[in-house]
């Protein structure tokens, strides 16, 4: 790890990444491409130098209170949170302040910070959102190495929703012939309706590659799919997006089941995440 100084920590869109990199080892994570010009090794994470100084002073200086998102392009509850732990401590910051969040992981960890989460569901909204990819626990070993089992994760959902932590579920990506299957969807989506998830978003039954991430995919590929490479060149080639050819139907099975439980979907879920609510100005009405 290393320290870098930055003067802001909050996007335009108040998005907040406090670290830049990942342990998680997950094989076919697309934050390492290229594009995103990292200058590091990827697993050399860098850390924001105090990240909760700087979040609390912009957040100071914000005319009106919003839902702050992490998670995007570096899960926020990576091994190095448990030395460094400047997610909780942002966590408190947005407390404080009155602000809402919703944080995107694919570890258990988050239960560490649960008591500031249901303080700040308590003044206002607070969402964690989970990425839930193989139904299969060792085929999770496999994809997601150094990060928290699938069963680990949806456990940890059960913990939030009788927390009433409201949860949203990134499905995917899945990969084509290896857990593109029907079987697999419909066990994480059983999993989904276990944990009574408020939303789901996939963005398509499939994966992305390009220049950094296709390398290191094609990689572990090799090492733990023998011969599974030679079908993505023969079929994909050098494309972006990497499309199951059980796209449509399983696309019509999740869409069928959350109409039939009452799951926000898509842009329905990112619509629900992105509205700030005043658990106080509502008790006000009143």
């Amino acid at each position: 790890m290393h320290f870098a100084d930055y003067k802001t920590i909050l996007s335009p869109k108040n998005g907040m990444n406090i670290y830049r990199g990942c342990t998680h080892g997950c094989i076919y994570c697309d934050s390492r491409s290229k594009c995103y010009q990292m200058m590091h090794d990827f697993e050399d994470i860098e850390v924001k130098r105090n990240a909760p100084e700087i979040l609390e002073n912009q957040l100071k200086r914000r005319r009106k209170q919003v839902m702050i998102s992490t998670g995007a392009m570096t899960d926020p509850y990576i091994h190095l949170e448990e030395k460094i732990g400047y997610m909780r401590e942002c966590l408190a910051v947005i407390e404080r302040q009155g602000f809402g969040i919703t944080l995107l992981t694919k570890s258990n960890r988050v239960l560490r910070d649960l008591d500031l989460l249901k303080k700040i569901n308590a003044k206002t909204k607070c969402v964690v959102q989970m990425t839930l990819t193989t139904y299969d626990e060792a085929l999770c070993r496999l994809l997601e190495p150094n990060v928290s089992t699938t069963l680990e994760r949806v456990e940890a959902l059960k913990i939030l929703r009788d927390s009433s932590i409201p949860t949203v579920v990134w499905l995917g990506p899945f990969l084509p012939f290896i857990n593109d299957t029907e079987d697999n969807l419909r066990g994480l989506l059983n999993y989904c309706i276990e944990a009574k998830v408020k939303g789901i978003i996939c963005f398509g039954i499939g994966m992305t590659l390009r220049e950094g991430n296709r390398e290191y995919f094609y990689e572990k590929l090799d090492q733990d799919f023998p011969g599974i490479k030679e079908k993505y060149i023969r079929k994909f080639g050098n494309r972006y997006e990497c499309g199951s050819p059980h796209y449509q139907r399983l696309m019509k099975l999740l869409k069928e089941v959350c109409k039939k439980h009452d799951i926000l979907l898509h842009g329905e879920a990112f619509a629900y995440m992105a509205e700030f609510e005043s658990k106080y100005g509502q008790m006000a009405l009143f």
